[in-house]
């Protein structure tokens, strides 16, 4: 594949930055997830913004099914704006943030060190702010990204909470799944080097729905952002489960969905939803490894088999990001600049 933005080439990216941050964060990972476990908290709060939130809830999940704890996202004006922080005194508080900079998600942060917590930076820059305000940091590693829209600190912050994770169970076979993320996402760009014919599909909806379930709760989210940053689309994400109390209704012929469905545990709803949306006449896109979902799809992106659901959103939203440049292209936007928006978002 050969890139024609910004964008494009830093999602290429990804399967050496991903390799980079195994072999050299990996030390990180482990010295964090020592100390945590031996303070042992009795719960966890993120502060996050952004794509950044996206990779919150993915370890929502992550650390409540694996770590086997209570995971809660912070409320930022809760500390700045009403000056009314929780008790974070037993809590390990983690930020998760790109640049580091943003002053709400550091101000999460100093209140949790203040009340005598743990706390954690998740962060591409570790001499910013949020760093300096954390007692361990977790490095990306990402390089520099131009592209205001994030891809691959986006790939690396997931990677990130999967390498803490894995170094919190203490299973060498976590290590050795992990070990085998780059190629998987060389499978996926090899395989979808070309989505133009899905983008032309898309190119007049406007407005459109992005599903996922579990581990892939985040992924739609992700997506769902790529598709407003880059393209000015109305992209909604919902949960499967969510859409069916109420927001289902918006569906009628034409409509487009774009359905995140990898191998896994939300499986088991997956064919009903497929024939709800066939009867109501969706324009329907799967982003999935399985040949049934596919097939019931009128546009499909093909994912690589064998990969376990923990790590699914890692590989699943790289084909969503693909097709947010796809569609831009085809809308005639430029996502490497989009409008009103700058790399570093500084809120309150």
């Amino acid at each position: 594949m050969e890139p024609r933005t910004q964008f494009e080439r830093e999602i290429l990216e990804q399967p050496s930055v991903l390799q980079r941050l195994l072999v050299e964060g990996r030390n990180a990972a482990e010295e964090a997830a020592a100390a945590i476990k031996q303070w042992g908290p009795e719960f966890v709060l993120i502060a996050a913004r952004g794509s950044s939130d996206n990779a919150a809830r993915y370890a929502q999940y992550l650390l409540g099914a694996h770590n086997h704890l209570a995971v809660a996202l912070a409320v930022p004006s809760l500390f700045t704006l009403y000056e009314a922080p929780p008790n974070l005194s037993r809590a390990l508080t983690i930020g998760i943030s790109q640049s580091g900079q943003s002053p709400d998600i550091v101000s999460v942060l100093a209140e949790a060190h203040r009340q005598g917590g743990v706390t954690l930076a998740v962060t591409n820059e570790p001499t910013s702010p949020l760093s300096d305000t954390s007692d361990h940091t977790l490095p990306l590693l990402a390089g520099v990204e131009q592209a205001v829209a994030a891809t691959k600190t986006y790939t690396t912050e997931l990677l990130a909470l999967a390498m803490l994770s894995a170094a919190l169970e203490d299973k060498p076979e976590r290590w050795a799944e992990l070990e085998r993320v780059p190629g998987w996402l060389n499978q996926v760009l090899e395989k979808n080097a070309n989505l133009e014919a899905q983008a032309a599909c898309f190119r007049d909806a406007q407005k459109l729905i992005v599903l996922g379930r579990g581990f892939n709760y985040s992924t739609a989210f992700e997506i769902a952002l790529k598709l407003k940053e880059t393209s000015y689309f109305i992209a909604e994400p919902y949960s499967v489960a969510d859409l069916l109390h109420g927001p289902v209704a918006m569906i009628d012929r034409g409509f487009p969905v774009i359905l995140i469905a990898p191998s896994g545990q939300t499986q088991a709803d997956v064919p009903a939803l497929l024939t709800l949306l066939e009867a109501r006449g969706a324009e329907l896109l799967a982003i999935s490894d399985l040949p049934d979902v596919l097939a019931r799809a009128k546009s499909r992106i093909e994912l690589p088999t064998g990969v376990p659901e923990w790590l699914s959103p890692i590989v699943a939203v790289v084909p969503g990001q693909l097709f947010a440049g796809a569609l831009a292209i085809a809308t005639g936007q430029n996502p490497d600049q989009p409008r009103g928006l700058s790399k570093v978002t500084r809120t309150r």
